[in-house]
Formats: structure tokens, sequence, C-alpha cells
């Protein structure tokens, strides 16, 4: 009660489009950024006002280093028991991934079947993966005395929440300092570098919150690989039966175990997301022998690559016999990846 009572409703617009902007930037915010960030026609003077009684009433404070200002403990408290209990807009934009990654799905799916009936031909598509898998910043706050909300942000802003349940009470103090120690060691490291040595320099750090650290480690770690786990989509495996050369039924089912096979695809997933990354239109061919996949080897590849706004790609795949429609299949790959862009910046600017 108390301090809350004291947030009318303009603080409370502010102090959301704060900590909003801090969780996707991970950068301390000023007034002329949320200026711009609200719909509320405020001055950055004025806001610049409310700043600063947000920060005496202790929901954001303001770095040494910078002009901007970062939530607090108390300010996480905010988001987590008003905001998200509200169906605010921190709820909102929860909901709204959770909907759109059904929504993604499901559009996946459709994409695989539409190019399987448009072309005949076999076709795959993955779920989006980050390729920088780099941890940008981690924010720890209390939800009550025996349990933490982990905000971990990886790659190109992409956040993750982690409810973490810890074995004893913990105090502001200690929090700052686990906050302190977490991002002193793993800021800017990529997921494969947090190996068992760093956890035992870190753990030596820790002191008598060892314990502690090691629940927040394994949420971190388990937040990180669930959103990496990626999920492949396929049609159209028997049209390669049509194909006289291709009519070999212990063909087309290597074909098709190759398919669900995540690790296996690995290599032809990695060279098309390279050629895209080196600045090529995304587009591989592969013609037989030049197939990167053992059981793909009777048969020709046209991959392409698709981007979610936020960074994480995606790989869009074709296979057919080695004598298909090859200027049909590279018109299709491309208009289908420029529809998916249009899609995905639609998306993004209503949300």
């Amino acid at each position: 009660m108390g301090q809350e009572e004291l947030l009318d409703e303009r603080k409370k617009i502010i102090l959301k489009a704060i900590i909003s902007n801090y969780l996707e930037t991970g950068e301390p915010v000023g007034s002329r950024t949320i200026s711009k960030y609200i719909e509320l026609e405020l001055s950055p003077a004025t806001i610049r006002n409310e700043m600063s009684d947000l920060e005496d009433m202790g929901y954001i404070i303001q770095p040494h280093t910078s002009a901007g200002r970062i939530p607090t403990d108390k300010g996480y408290r905010f988001y987590v028991d008003t905001m998200m209990a509200e169906k605010n807009e921190a709820t909102a934009s929860q909901g709204a991934l959770l909907e759109r990654v059904d929504k993604l799905e499901s559009l996946l799916k459709q994409v695989a079947k539409v190019l399987a009936y448009n072309t005949q031909y076999a076709t795959m598509v993955t779920s989006p993966q980050l390729r920088n898998r780099q941890v940008k910043f981690i924010q720890l706050s209390q939800v009550d005395e025996e349990d933490l909300v982990a905000v971990i942000v990886v790659g190109d802003n992409v956040a993750k929440n982690r409810l973490i349940h810890v074995a004893r009470p913990l105090g502001n103090e200690e929090v700052l300092k686990l906050n302190l120690l977490l991002n002193t060691f793993l800021t800017g490291a990529s997921v494969n570098e947090i190996n068992i040595e760093l956890m035992q320099a870190m753990r030596r750090q820790a002191g008598e919150y060892e314990d502690i650290l090691e629940s927040v480690f394994e949420g971190i770690v388990d937040a990180v690989q669930q959103a990496e786990e990626m999920q492949i989509y396929t049609s159209g495996t028997s049209n390669v039966l049509k194909y006289g050369e291709l009519g070999d039924v212990n063909k087309a089912t290597a074909l098709l175990e190759t398919l669900e096979d995540k690790s296996g695809l690995e290599s032809l997933i990695d060279e098309t997301m390279r050629s895209k990354e080196q600045g090529g239109d995304g587009i591989q061919i592969y013609i037989g022998e030049e197939a990167p996949v053992q059981s793909m080897k009777d048969y020709s590849i046209v991959t392409s690559t698709y981007e979610l706004p936020e960074g994480a790609k995606g790989t869009i795949g074709i296979i057919g016999p080695k004598r298909m429609d090859y200027k049909k299949v590279v018109q299709t790959l491309k208009c289908l990846t420029d529809e998916l862009d249009t899609i995905f910046r639609k998306n993004e600017k209503k949300g």
C-alpha cells in the first residue's frame, strides 16, 4: 500500500514504458525516449519530473554513468504484481508472444504445404533460431522472499523470463550482489562459453550464496535452451515418388527420416544461414553429390532463409529430382520469403 497508492495513472504509464523499454534494449531510459515511446502528449521536462518522483518513491534508479533510469527491484515488483496481474501491457505482450508462437507454428506448417502443392516436390521449413546466442544482460528481482524473477536478454534483444525458487529468504543487498556477479561473469558470453570452469569461478565469488547461484544458473540455462529448440515442418514427401528416377521407396523413406532428424540437417541449415550472413540473397542450390546430407545426394535441394524482426532466422527447403524446375523453385522461394517478411513487419507494427 502506501507509496504504490501514490502512483497516479500517468506515473504508471511512464513506469510501464521505462520497464518495457529497458527490457527491450538493456540500456538506461531517458525522458526523451519515453516521450517518443508513450502515447501521452507530455514534454520531456514533464516526464523528467515524473521520473524524479518515481525515483524518490524507489521504483527506478539513475546509474552513475548515465542520465537515464533503470527499474529497481521495487519497480520489477510493480511489473510482476500489478501490471501482469491486471493484464495490462506486460501481460498483453506475453499473451501476444504466446499467441504469436501458435500463429507462427501454424503459418510455417502452411508454408510447407503450399510449397509442396505449388512445386509438387518435398518441402521443409524450420522454426526460427537465434544465431547470436550471447547473453546481453540479466536482471534478478524479488517476487517474494523465496522467489525471484530472472529476465535474461540474449541475442538481438530477445527477452526470456524465468521464475526461480530459492531455498531461503533473500535481502535486497543479496539480490544486488547476485545481479552484479551474474552480469560481471555472463554479460557478453555466448551460451557455449558458459561452462564448468566459468561456474566454478562464479561459485568462488558467490561464497555463502552458492546454492542460490546454482538455482539461478540452472534457470538461465533452461530458459536459453528452451528458446533454442528447433522444429522442422515437412510436407509433400510422397511427391518424390512421382518421378521415376526417385521411385525407390527405401530412398523416399530415408529422405523422410532425414527430414525428421534435426541433427542430420544441421550442415544444410548452417550453409544456408552463412550464405545469407555473407551478404547473399540466402538462396542455395545443391545438386546431387553437392548436398551436405548423405541421404539427399540423389536429389536436388534449393534452400532459402527468412528472418523475424528480432533477428531469429529459419530455413525453407525444397527437395526434388535433379531435373527440377530450378527457375520456378527459386522464384517461388524469393516470393515466399518476401511475403513472410511483409507478414512479420506487419505483426511487429501491431505489437
